[in-house]
């Protein structure tokens, strides 16, 4: 590891992953990765949730900058917001796969 990473910018890298963590926020992350972009309805019907606890697994990604949203219409369409979040997973799951 690099001696010039500031304690704040470790932190901000735990936080980052922290993200990760949560189960929920995987499976929407991951169905992002599988459909470029979504509504949160058909976030909700995948993953047998209502709206109202994806909105809020989304908005918590959105903070944290793995995802971004535009409108059309009345519909908020989310997809992930770099290609370095779609690496991320598929290192992760690649990853687990082979400790498996």
């Amino acid at each position: 590891m690099e001696e010039n990473y500031t304690d704040e910018t470790l932190i901000d890298l735990a936080d980052f992953f922290k993200v990760f963590g949560d189960p929920t926020r995987l499976k929407i992350l991951l169905f992002l990765v599988e459909e470029d972009e979504v509504s949160v309805s058909s976030i909700a019907e995948r993953l047998s949730m209502s709206q109202s606890a994806i909105s809020q697994q989304l908005k918590v990604l959105r903070q944290s900058r793995l995802v971004k949203f535009r409108k059309d219409g009345k519909s908020v369409l989310y997809r992930l917001c770099d290609e370095h979040i779609n690496k991320i997973l598929t290192l992760g799951m690649e990853h687990y796969s082979e400790l498996m």
